[in-house]
């Protein structure tokens, strides 16, 4: 079974991604800081325009850290955004020597449950990846996804990266969602490794822009070509 998730900042773009085929939405906001956390009011109206399932973003900076009083904010803010229609969510930190935070995301983590996690790509700008990455997935406490490139500067540089790390395990593969400059070109090697998720943000809007709402036809296609991929 694979997935698409489609990232989406308001309500039309949730009904035009699930008119397209999408199976999950990613609900963000601020796509000039890589995606913050929205206003519950904007999850309310996601959640009424469809009947997908909903992750949303908790994070309060575009860095990959956080404070404790941003944490406290953000945990706060969970419980917000559950109550507006969050079916999950998107976070992760890293420390000030760039290791995985366990500390903050666990708190967090907490905070969610029992509502399941992704941790997203701090996991590849962490100073080891390959160590965050075995970090991560011990993480537990309702983290069943990890959207990562495999690299910082996108799936083009990291493709190799999570082919090996399919490799590990079918659990492994399983884990991982690529995203972050995902391109179509990608979808058949990464989905040959055993990787069955992938996120798209850009990649189904017209000319690739942020300012542009998703085009379903866009991700209809996208659709297509997992589906035959990833079967």
């Amino acid at each position: 079974m694979s997935l698409l998730e489609v990232i989406a900042l308001t309500a039309e773009d949730a009904r035009a991604a699930q008119d397209g085929g999408a199976d999950r939405l990613e609900v963000v906001a601020d796509m000039a800081a890589d995606g913050l956390t929205p206003d519950p009011d904007v999850v309310a109206a996601v959640r009424e325009a469809t009947t997908l399932p909903i992750r949303v973003m908790l994070r309060a900076n575009a860095g990959f850290g956080t404070s404790g009083g941003e944490l406290d904010r953000l945990r706060g803010a969970a419980a917000d955004l559950a109550d507006a229609g969050a079916d999950g969510f998107v976070f992760g930190f890293l420390d000030a020597s760039g290791h995985v935070d366990t500390g903050a995301t666990g708190k967090l983590a907490a905070d969610a449950a029992p509502l399941p996690w992704t941790f997203h790509r701090a996991l590849d700008n962490s100073d080891d990846p390959g160590h965050a990455w075995d970090v991560v997935r011990g993480l537990g406490g309702g983290l069943d996804t990890v959207l990562t490139a495999g690299s910082a500067r996108g799936v083009d540089a990291g493709v190799d990266v999570l082919v090996r790390r399919a490799a590990e395990s079918p659990e492994a593969a399983k884990m991982i969602m690529a995203g972050g400059g995902l391109r179509r070109k990608h979808v058949a090697v990464l989905a040959a490794a055993g990787i069955t998720a992938f996120h798209v943000g850009t990649a189904v809007r017209p000319d690739g822009a942020w300012d542009a709402p998703v085009d379903p036809a866009l991700v209809r296609e996208w659709r297509s070509l997992v589906s035959a991929a990833a079967g």
